[in-house]
């Protein structure tokens, strides 16, 4: 092996033991670079997975030196093009953000050369740029074919018609409400509320459109709605919007509780009134997605399906944009409680629902099917453990907001 193909394979093996660091600094930059890319969690899980296989692809390449024509775009990077070319992100913003982590990987890289001979290190640096460059430009070209692809057959279908007009009417500007009626079948004028909805588990795009509309006829059929509008995410996720008849408002929730053997979960925003309704029904259904996303990220796939509804969550969803701000309150305000661990867990939830049931011991024991005396023993132990002891409740309010966000964010804002 040629002394330079040597010294590239020692410098890569020193890369893949900090690949983890590595991987974790070109999401946060390019999500901090790149406004277009910054969009939901699963999204950024997406982009993850994507830097991740590239990053594995591109050392493997360095390491191994075979014949660029021989490159195939990972798997994670083709799906994520696709994904943003279903959401009307524009290729540039991905090209770009290959730019940055090429640029990034190399800083990494070059960090490592004090460590290696220095009469090679000039022939050393030449190689990796010229290498990683070919990397770049053919899975670039791959990923961009994918895009240009999938962004064809997207807007050519119906969805993808649907998508871009409903993508006009929540963008906030002008846009011509006639058309977008005739366009969408669906009244513009009338009380809406807005769901997400997608699966429990893994399941294909034509399972997903089947379920999709299955909760669609339930919902119209309870709630005897005058409209519904379907518009798929991307392959993974689907917006449900329902226009209520006169008086909906007042029963929209029977209509949108979970069926039985749903395998959809769903997040579902407030009834609102005409197009301004339209948009903040369809934001706060996003708020709550994201919101369920925290809970389970890392926690592996939630065995039943979750029906939530904003008013459930409006207080975590206004604190839910800062997560380390989040975590500071939480164990700020909790203390040893905040731990992430079962017990904490369990005497959380428990102090949670019997200050929510104003501190009644038998209404909270009827609530979570215990007897009287674990709930008392469960709030005596959870109090213990908060910053002020037995007084902590006493601040009633900042202490059922925490308990509430470790509810909903779940390890994301505990120790």
């Amino acid at each position: 092996m040629p002394i330079e193909q040597a010294l590239v394979s020692q410098l890569v093996d020193r890369l893949h033991r900090t690949r983890e660091a590595m991987i974790t600094d070109l999401v946060r930059l390019t999500l901090v670079q790149i406004d277009a890319l910054d969009h939901d969690a699963a999204t950024r899980s997406l982009l993850e997975a994507s830097l991740s296989e590239n990053v594995v692809a591109g050392l493997n390449f360095l390491q191994q030196d075979f014949d660029p024509e021989l490159l195939e775009a990972p798997s994670a990077a083709v799906a994520y093009a696709r994904v943003l070319a279903q959401r009307d992100v524009p290729l540039s913003a991905l090209v770009r953000a290959y730019r940055i982590g090429h640029s990034r990987v190399l800083d990494h890289a070059f960090a490592h050369l004090d460590d290696l001979p220095a009469e090679h290190r000039v022939s050393l640096v030449l190689d990796v740029v010229r290498r990683s460059a070919l990397f770049i430009d053919q899975i670039c070209e791959q990923v961009g074919r994918a895009y240009e692809r999938e962004r064809e057959r997207w807007v050519a279908s119906q969805g993808g018609v649907r998508q871009q007009w409903v993508g006009a009417l929540l963008g906030g500007g002008p846009v011509d409400r006639a058309a977008a009626e005739r366009a969408l079948r669906y009244p513009l004028d009338a009380v809406h509320v807005a769901c997400t909805l997608w699966p429990v588990a893994a399941m294909t795009s034509f399972d997903l459109v089947t379920a999709v509309d299955e909760v669609r006829a339930h919902a119209v059929a309870v709630l005897r709605a005058r409209a519904a509008l379907v518009v798929p995410t991307d392959e993974r996720e689907a917006r449900l919007w329902l226009a209520l008849p006169a008086g909906g408002e007042r029963r929209w929730r029977d209509g949108l509780a979970a069926p039985e053997d749903t395998v959809l979960h769903a997040a579902v925003g407030r009834p609102g009134a005409g197009l301004d309704g339209f948009r903040t029904s369809a934001r706060q259904s996003a708020q709550v997605r994201e919101i369920l996303a925290t809970k389970f990220t890392g926690a592996g796939a939630p065995g039943a399906a979750h029906w939530v509804h904003y008013t459930e969550v409006a207080p975590v969803a206004l604190m839910a944009g800062d997560l380390p701000a989040v975590r500071d309150f939480v164990t700020g305000t909790l203390g040893e409680l905040a731990r992430r661990d079962a017990r904490g867990a369990i005497l959380r939830e428990t102090l949670r629902v019997f200050l929510a049931h104003r501190r009644s011991h038998a209404a909270a024991a009827q609530a979570m099917n215990l007897h009287r005396n674990s709930v008392q023993y469960r709030v005596r132990r959870a109090t213990a453990l908060l910053p002020a002891g037995a007084d902590g409740p006493s601040d009633d309010f900042n202490v059922r907001a925490a308990l509430l966000a470790a509810h909903w964010l779940g390890d994301a804002v505990l120790r």
